[in-house]
């Protein structure tokens, strides 16, 4: 008998629901939220009021999608966190409701995780290319940065992460500071491609073993723009190009020189990304030419797998399923992952 599991994501400003059957993706539905724009970061009441708005047709929508009435349901995998607890809670809420109409038990799941194992959702017509069992995952995302050794769907071992800021936040938060807009990822990674990466210098910070740290690269690049521009206010605009390349390119040897350290320590070669950084152009180009030259294999979500989606819920849900976990109606959301 078949496995059909319904997955549901609301850690952070995205409502989406997907279906999965035995491991396959039959559906996979995302409501995002413009209204953070206008404010350069996510504003977590809206959050909320826009899941709750979202949740019922985005859901029915994923069902419509995927040919799947509700009483064929197997399971349903939600995010309990890390996340916005608002968030979160209106994700967990229908979770338990539907849960209970249609008798059928519900696996929570680590949003990072999802993450981690988004490289395991296969779909039909495709090569479905999956890393082998212990792999390295570089999970990069607006509120993580971590190097994780993957034993198996179930276990995992951090082994550096960052002691400050993540890298999603330093493309934000610099790029709002320098005018240039919310989310910051995508807007630096398109004018980084018509820059000079060599042209400015950034210092990169000396953190021992494989942690990270981003603070200082963040806030040289903001003094670095401030003290050029008290001398030419149009320096910004002439130069936004060649800084947003110098910037990426600076970010982007901090997270290599970690996992190439990483890969060295521990002899694995199976190297994965995951995470809403991931779908940086530099960084994964980065990721393919450093793995032509060491001899790894690399693996690189699509696109729609690396920001927030209920297909990597799913996936994760039905690896917990499988290997007979459930979760009580008395759960509750988390916002904190040390809380999970």
């Amino acid at each position: 008998m078949s496995d059909i599991i319904l997955g549901i994501e609301s850690s952070c400003d995205d409502t989406s629901a997907a279906v999965i059957k035995d491991g396959f993706l039959l559906s996979n539905v995302i409501a995002s939220q413009a209204v953070h724009k206008e404010y350069g970061g996510v504003v977590p009441e809206l959050a909320s009021r826009a899941h709750e708005q979202n949740i019922v047709p985005v859901v029915s929508q994923a069902l419509a999608k995927a040919g799947v009435k509700p009483e064929e349901l197997t399971a349903i995998a939600f995010t309990r966190g890390p996340g916005l607890l608002g968030s979160l809670l209106v994700g967990t809420s229908f979770a338990k409701a539907l849960s209970i109409s249609l008798d059928i038990p519900m696996v929570m799941v680590n949003h990072l995780q999802g993450h981690i194992l988004a490289n395991f959702v296969k779909q039909e017509g495709k090569d479905n290319r999956q890393p082998a069992f212990p792999y390295l995952c570089l999970l990069v995302s607006g509120g993580n940065s971590q190097i994780v050794k993957v034993n198996s769907p179930l276990d995992f071992e951090i082994l550096g992460q960052t002691i400050d800021d993540a890298v999603g936040e330093a493309f934000d938060k610099c790029s709002k500071m320098m005018g240039l807009g919310y989310p910051g990822g995508p807007i630096i990674d398109k004018l980084a491609a018509q820059g000079d990466p060599t042209r400015f210098k950034f210092a990169k910070p000396h953190i021992e073993g494989l942690d990270y740290s981003f603070s200082g690269i963040k806030t040289s690049l903001l003094y670095f723009v401030r003290d050029e521009m008290a001398k030419d206010p149009e320096f910004m605009e002439k130069n936004k190009e060649d800084i947003c390349a110098s910037f990426q390119k600076a970010l982007i040897d901090i997270l290599m020189d970690k996992l190439i350290k990483a890969a060295k320590q521990t002899g694995i070669k199976e190297i994965t990304i995951g995470g809403g950084v991931s779908a940086n152009s530099g960084l994964r180009n980065r990721i393919e030419e450093e793995g032509r030259k060491r001899g790894w294999n690399t693996y690189l979500p699509e696109f729609k797998f690396t920001t927030d989606n209920a297909a990597m819920i799913a996936i994760a849900g039905y690896f917990h399923y499988q290997a007979g976990e459930r979760t009580s109606l008395d759960v509750a959301p988390v916002s904190r992952i040390a809380d999970f």
